[in-house]
């Protein structure tokens, strides 16, 4: 038998997606201990992977996993490392024995959308500073690398994963209770959910790592859960603004990518491939979450969004408004990219000289002062101001920073043309 041929399907595959969260959260609010409970679903995924292709999917996929996933948990108990680390779970483990798998899969809620979210907002332990949650929640439940993850937080892979593992020994050390927050405490709670699902859609639109240019089941399954989450708190009108942000941008994935999954700039792209009934459901969506008062950054960004989604062409986008929202948009957010995007509006408004000056301005942020995208705008607007050798060195550098091939393709491409 081929390795190919004992590969899942694409369908089981996603059923395994779906049903890991919940699972993770089902075994983790019994058991108390999140590390250990991730350690074992993750080999319980294993275990699936390797056993459904030759004996079929079980009848209740979510019941297998949990019990496969708790026997795991238990043989990680019984070791003396496991044991010393974990005495304050001993008690947890006499009633996690006895849990049955069809018990266990009456138990989690009926989507795994509601599962996620609840484990979103577990995550988010008290003990823990936001970032830490946010990171160890993208780790645990978005399925991200830690080298994802780092990407999305602007540090090296080392100091992300020195801070997931700080994370969970700090969740053990506190003693404090792994569960679902009480209703009043989940609006606390709030932001750090909404910027998981944020940082998930980014790094499925676009991938920082890997020979695909979009990782459309992550934007897809972040696209899912913000859904959700409104259906479940329809109110806060960020929960809006999320969504509506990721729908206004996941509407032009179609044109972003050619035959062969070249990246294709906006400037390039088709927009008649653009998906109107997204842009105007997340239209509908920041329009009335702006209107109701309260304007976060989600709703800033999702406005953006739509500027450039109901432009006919670059050059008929409102830049100045554009420009003015990342104005607004940097005095709500600590994120440095927000100002390198701000550059580039202001060269789209002001020239390209003065958009460089911005970026000299952005990168003196060491946050992303040697990042791969500033030196690809350093090239996108030396090329607009004539300077084609700086533009050449530029996009060469930028490509030499990037992990995603596709990328790396593009810019090696721009500067293949610009040589002639």
């Amino acid at each position: 038998m081929t390795d190919d041929s004992r590969r899942l399907l694409p369908a089981d595959e996603l059923a395994l997606r779906e049903l890991a969260p919940r699972v993770l959260g089902a075994l983790a609010r019994r058991s108390g201990d999140f590390a250990a409970a991730e350690d074992a679903v993750q080999e319980a995924l294993v275990e699936a992977i390797e056993e459904w292709p030759e004996r079929g999917v079980p009848a209740n996929p979510g019941g297998w996993l949990f019990e496969v996933a708790r026997r795991r948990l238990e043989d990680f108990r019984r070791s003396e490392g496991a044991r010393r680390e974990r005495e304050a779970a001993i008690a947890a483990e006499t009633a996690l024995r006895v849990a049955a798998p069809r018990e266990a899969a009456m138990e989690m809620p009926e989507s795994a959308e509601e599962e996620s979210l609840i484990l979103f907002f577990t995550c988010r332990h008290p003990a823990l500073t936001t970032a830490s949650s946010i990171a160890l929640t993208l780790r645990a439940v978005g399925g991200l690398t830690t080298a994802e993850i780092a990407s999305a937080f602007l540090v090296p892979e080392a100091t992300m994963a020195q801070r997931i593992s700080r994370a969970k020994r700090t969740i053990e050390r506190s003693r404090t209770p792994f569960e679902l927050p009480a209703p009043g405490e989940r609006a606390e709670r709030l932001d750090a959910v909404l910027h998981v699902l944020y940082l998930i859609f980014n790094e499925g639109y676009a991938a920082s790592g890997g020979p695909r240019l979009t990782r459309v089941e992550l934007s897809s399954e972040a696209i899912r859960l913000a859904r959700a989450l409104r259906r479940l708190q329809p109110d806060p009108p960020e929960v809006a603004g999320l969504l509506a942000l990721l729908l206004l941008t996941d509407a032009r994935r179609r044109a972003r990518a050619g035959p062969a999954g070249e990246l294709i700039p906006l400037d390039e792209q088709d927009r008649s491939l653009w998906d109107r009934d997204a842009i105007a459901e997340g239209t509908a969506l920041v329009t009335s979450a702006v209107a109701r008062g309260a304007v976060g950054p989600y709703q800033v960004q999702a406005a953006i969004a739509s500027l450039h989604d109901e432009a006919p062409s670059t050059d008929a986008t409102d830049w100045p408004q554009i420009l003015a929202l990342y104005g607004l948009l940097r005095r709500m957010s600590d994120n440095p990219m927000v100002a390198l995007n701000q550059a580039v509006a202001a060269a789209m408004v002001h020239g390209p000289a003065q958009g460089l000056e911005w970026v000299e301005a952005a990168a003196k942020d060491e946050r992303i002062a040697g990042h791969y995208r500033v030196d690809a705008v350093r090239g996108h607007l030396c090329e607009r101001a004539g300077d084609r050798e700086a533009a050449i060195a530029w996009f060469a550098k930028a490509a030499s920073g990037t992990g995603n091939l596709a990328e790396r393709n593009f810019l090696l491409g721009k500067v293949a043309r610009l040589r002639g």
